[in-house]
């Protein structure tokens, strides 16, 4: 019989406590244990970056992390993205917007990833930003309209710290 660990883990805001074999991989959980299907897997061999979620705010490959290792750790999926009524993230939008999406098989990994992006780093580079998606493989887009969006989300980023704390623009 497999060894079972007993885990805890936060997912998108909610304590998560479960029973699990050992050698069950973060994102095995996510999707069979939890339901959460967004967290896509390809490669299963932390190449392709489809299974991209946030651990503590930073992005890891799921399929290759061990749901124990998340056990007291605080994990976003794509599903735990959006408000509360549905409203989409800023970077959501943006990718919406810029039709950053095509088969939509990379995208909640692409979303994840640039999120924590834009998240630690208001103003990144073209090289940061290609940084930051270079690890998530995308067939569709050639990663054009990706970085379109990025560039989008940090602009209106900008723009926001431009106004005053009246809210007049300087």
């Amino acid at each position: 019989m497999a060894r079972q660990c007993e885990i805890a883990v936060e997912v998108n805001g909610e304590q998560r406590p479960a029973r699990v074999p050992a050698r069950t991989s973060l994102a095995d959980f996510l999707r069979d244990d939890l339901g959460l299907t967004g967290t896509h897997l390809g490669c299963e061999h932390g190449v392709c970056g489809a299974c991209t979620v946030l651990l503590n705010g930073q992005p890891v490959r799921s399929c290759i992390m061990l749901a124990a290792q998340a056990d007291g750790q605080a994990v976003t999926t794509i599903e735990g993205m959006s408000g509360p009524d549905g409203e989409l993230t800023e970077v959501q939008d943006a990718f919406c917007r810029t039709h950053a999406l095509q088969c939509g098989f990379c995208t909640p990994g692409m979303v994840l990833a640039v999120q924590a992006l834009v998240d630690r780093n208001d103003q990144p580079s073209r090289e940061e930003i290609d940084d930051a998606i270079g690890g998530n493989i995308c067939r569709c887009t050639g990663y054009v309209q990706i970085r379109e969006a990025v560039e989008q989300v940090v602009a209106g980023q900008a723009g926001k710290a431009a106004l005053t704390a009246d809210g007049a623009a300087r």
